[in-house]
């Protein structure tokens, strides 16, 4: 779709809404949003053809599955200055899921 479609305010309730639940319905989605099916139907494959819905997702409950999750990652730092690194570990100290750095 060529440029930037005009969200209006069913629109943007038509976002809230799929952000709350997407698995609904497009008829509860209408509802919600004070709409019939069609129009609201309609409205949602403009939002996702202009970008604003990009995906649908489910949201894994880790902890069902496992009681931890160990995951390794890089960090770089702008500069090489002992306060940076300092600072650094001063912050990353406050995360408390961070085991080891």
């Amino acid at each position: 779709m060529e440029g930037m479609v005009k969200l209006d305010r069913i629109d943007i309730n038509i976002l809230v809404e799929l952000q709350k639940d997407g698995r609904m319905t497009n008829v509860s989605l209408a509802d919600a949003v004070g709409l019939s099916a069609s129009p609201c139907l309609q409205r949602v494959k403009r939002l996702e053809a202009a970008g604003y819905i990009s995906s649908y997702k489910a949201h894994i409950n880790l902890a069902k599955i496992t009681d931890s999750v160990t995951i390794f990652t890089e960090m770089t730092l702008g500069d090489h200055k002992r306060e940076d690194f300092a600072k650094f570990e001063a912050n990353i100290r406050q995360v408390d899921e961070v085991l080891e750095c």
